[in-house]
């Protein structure tokens, strides 16, 4: 004679339980037909497994196999009405915060090959910045990196304005220089 594992030993005090175990590829088959899903129709009838589990097995119940269809298409349709809820506020949240051209998103960010690049010229500018003499390089620093005016950096520096256009148009010559190369 077979043992009979936890499952089987339980279910034999459990109605519903004993039921489901009997029906469960059935009710696979069920909600696959109706969710076009075998995954989501495995997710469902595990979700039942759990209900029924937890279910007081003393309750009466008539009609087990019905009951567990019933329980099972109301799953779906709760499954189904949260994947609705989620997007419709998926869309509202698109629509709040991405830009749109012509029915499709606009995308704000970079390619990653783009961003890769940029991060590589970022790179290469500061160590060409940091070549720089070190009056020239504050000047450009100042002006060009923090967007002081001409005059505000001449101030900081204590140089006329007319020294700070030659650092920073000397500066600009050398870093297009290296950066050519």
């Amino acid at each position: 004679m077979a043992s009979s594992g936890p499952f089987e030993q339980r279910a034999g005090a459990h109605p519903l339980l004993a039921a489901f175990l009997e029906k469960r590829e059935n009710l696979v088959l069920f909600l696959a037909a109706r969710a076009r899903s075998m995954a989501a129709a495995e997710d469902l009838v595990q979700d039942l497994y759990l209900k029924v589990a937890a279910m007081d097995p003393e309750a009466e119940v008539r009609a087990p196999v019905a009951l567990l269809y019933r329980m099972a298409a109301n799953l779906l349709v709760d499954e189904v009405r949260s994947l609705q809820r989620a997007s419709r506020r998926n869309a509202q949240w698109r629509s709040e915060t991405q830009k749109t051209l012509g029915g499709l998103d606009i995308v704000s960010e970079p390619a990653a090959d783009e961003a890769l690049i940029a991060a590589e010229r970022a790179r290469q500018l500061a160590e060409a910045v940091a070549t720089l003499p070190p009056q020239m390089r504050r000047a450009f620093q100042l002006h060009k990196l923090e967007g002081l005016t001409q005059a505000r950096t001449a101030e900081v520096m204590g140089v006329s304005q007319k020294m700070i256009e030659q650092h920073i148009a000397g500066a600009m010559r050398r870093l297009a220089e290296r950066l050519r190369r």
